[in-house]
């Protein structure tokens, strides 16, 4: 009889983790190693399997407006080019990263309302860029750039009620997108390594 009772409770425990759900919003500084650092937000929501273990999917926003010193470089390696500040002209670069992720996470209490938790994630990842001509760099161009990219992490969480928490997170990040073009009938490959670390802060409810 007991046994019947300890499965009776523990399918009534999963079927009401099934039903939780988490949308969360995430900000804070993202430093990737081609673009520096900058201001991203993001949008995550998760499905409970038990109480210390989720799966779900996110969305983020970074964008940064710089000069790309790599692309500096390799037109300083060019003498028809010139060098100095007309080469950064060519290097303008305004770049927006849309990360999309699936990910796994687990939790653990680590104090009264205060949970641990280490998380990883992997997915696609879409560069809109808007870049100086390499000809003329008073004029634009557009490209787009895509990649896969992988997540590790961890976080603190502290619990505000049963239905809404906030939480901080420190996770690595990694992808590198990039596309190849022609100029002075040469062939050259730009890449954007958008690999580097984020710190969020963020709110999530439960539902």
């Amino acid at each position: 009889m007991k046994k019947l009772f300890a499965i009776i409770f523990l399918i009534s425990v999963s079927g009401i983790y099934a039903q939780v759900n988490t949308a969360a919003v995430k900000l804070g500084i993202f430093s990737p190693s081609s673009a520096g650092g900058g201001f991203i937000i993001g949008y995550d929501g998760s499905h409970y399997i038990d109480k210390n273990f989720s799966f779900g999917w996110s969305f983020d926003w970074f964008h940064k407006d710089f000069v790309d010193k790599a692309l500096v470089n390799d037109i300083n390696q060019n003498p028809p080019i010139g060098g100095g500040e007309t080469n950064e002209l060519f290097a303008q670069t305004n770049l927006h990263d849309f990360p999309l992720m699936i990910h796994l996470s687990g939790k653990t209490l680590v104090a009264p309302y205060t949970q641990a938790y280490l998380t990883a994630g992997i997915g696609a990842e879409i560069l809109l860029i808007n870049y100086s001509n390499y000809a003329d760099p008073t004029k634009d161009e557009f490209q787009t750039a895509f990649d896969l990219n992988w997540q590790i992490g961890l976080g603190g969480i502290y619990e505000m009620s049963r239905q809404a928490d906030v939480f901080a997170e420190l996770t690595y990040h990694s992808s590198s997108p990039s596309w190849t073009y022609q100029a002075q009938d040469k062939t050259y490959e730009r890449v954007f390594d958008m690999s580097g670390f984020m710190f969020r802060v963020g709110f999530r409810f439960y539902y």
